[in-house]
């Protein structure tokens, strides 16, 4: 179960009429769908967090990152990337923008997607060599999370996986600027910070207000450069934020307006940044998609699908976003055999459904549409295809009940059923 600190479970109640109006691509005066509320009546609203970062959002606003790191003390930064960012030069620009306000720093870029435990301890130690101050990531989800983590033991010592769970890590990060280069992770805005734990082959989760970036600077431009498959994966995993963020027993009214226009905003422009990668109108509302869920999810968490997604990438290392694509589907048929409402909401929202549709078909044609979403950007159809055994099954079954993310899904399950998923999902 989650710290009570974080105040993610709602109190009891039934749904009220609340009207949620939404706009994105192809809508002209917006799209309007009943909502949901299962807090107490708005007379006697229970009490609301919502953690944030400072945000600046906008084409060529990568300079302001220089400008937030010197705000925040920086005299010798570590500025975290990878080698793809380098190769786009994106990192280059950064050390530029740093040097025009006089800072040099140190560069860091020696880890891998889904980051291992071993690399965090390597980036520590440079950290320490060098006497840095303040963190910079520019880059997606795995750089981000390798600067949190860096920061982590920056501020505690000790080995990454000691701070597995919630609010483990006590004692204050150092600043962190963080700058995405793909539309979907929302490591950028959350909470979390996803590392491989190499001796079980697992990802665990680490989750702590204190990993909040100070500020995040997201500049479209640099989406421009993902791969294809990238730019899938990660648009994908935008798409799971948002409906795990919208479900979850975390949700909130704040939560729910970031989430519900996070997923029509990528399933509305996800296709069109794969056929016109440089085409900027698509990319900043992928930006913005990506923002949004980011901030739905960190306050609301998630669900079965990352739970189950963390044990797959961390036994095979593939890409947490493709495997969110394959289990997406199949998480909402689960979920709504118990309760459908909410995905019937996401599904009139999308226009899949009828707003009096029946709700479990409803939630039936929202689980289709997904599946033609992922399929259409070239995500496997099943997790087989993946190079997932079934000899593998019952180890995902019981490492995914134990992963943070369940104790947020609108439907508990056993081992059994979480088997049985894994099964459906093959």
């Amino acid at each position: 179960m989650l710290s009570g600190s974080h105040s993610v479970l709602p109190d009891g109640g039934g749904r009220g009429d609340t009207v949620a109006k939404l706009g994105g691509r192809g809508t002209s005066a917006g799209v309007f769908v009943p909502g949901r509320d299962r807090g107490p009546a708005v007379s006697s609203p229970r009490l609301l967090k919502f953690h944030a970062p400072e945000i600046v959002f906008g084409v060529d606003s990568m300079v302001e990152a220089a400008h937030a790191a010197l705000r925040l003390g920086a005299l010798r930064p570590m500025l975290v990337t990878d080698p793809g960012l380098i190769e786009a030069g994106w990192a280059d620009e950064m050390v530029g923008h740093l040097a025009d306000q006089g800072v040099r720093g140190c560069l860091w870029s020696e880890l891998t997607p889904n980051p291992k435990d071993y690399e965090i301890a390597a980036g520590y130690q440079k950290y320490a060599e060098h006497g840095c101050d303040v963190l910079v990531a520019v880059g997606g989800g795995s750089v981000i999370d390798a600067a949190k983590g860096v920061a982590i033991l920056a501020a505690n010592g000790g080995d990454i996986r000691d701070y597995e769970g919630v609010d483990k890590a006590q004692v204050p990060i150092p600043p962190l600027v963080v700058v995405p280069s793909t539309s979907g992770t929302g490591a950028d805005v959350s909470q979390f910070c996803i590392v491989t734990d190499t001796a079980r082959n697992t990802k665990i989760t680490i989750l702590g207000r204190a990993l909040v970036p100070d500020i995040t600077v997201i500049d479209p431009r640099l989406l421009t450069t993902m791969p294809e498959w990238l730019n899938a994966a990660t648009g994908l995993d935008a798409l799971t934020h948002g409906i795990e963020a919208f479900v979850s027993l975390g949700h909130n009214q704040l939560t729910d307006h970031h989430a519900l226009r996070a997923v029509q905003m990528v399933t509305d422009n996800l296709a069109h940044t794969i056929e016109r990668p440089v085409e900027m109108a698509p990319r900043v509302l992928m930006a913005q998609a990506a923002l949004e869920a980011g901030l739905a999810f960190t306050n609301a968490i998630l669900g079965a699908a990352h739970a189950m997604s963390h044990q797959v990438g961390g036994l095979l290392d593939l890409p947490h976003g493709v495997i969110n694509g394959v289990l997406l589907p199949h998480v909402i048929r689960f979920n709504a055999e118990a309760d459908p409402e909410p995905y019937a909401v996401i599904a009139a929202c999308l226009g899949v459904a009828e707003a009096g549709a029946p709700a479990a078909e409803a939630a039936a044609a929202l689980a289709e549409r997904i599946e033609q979403l992922a399929c259409q950007v070239g995500v496997p159809r099943g997790l087989a295809q993946l190079g997932v055994c079934d000899d593998d099954l019952p180890r995902l079954a019981r490492t995914a009940l134990q992963d943070a993310c369940m104790s947020t899904n609108p439907r508990p399950a056993d081992q059994a059923q979480m088997h049985a998923l894994f099964r459906a999902a093959m």
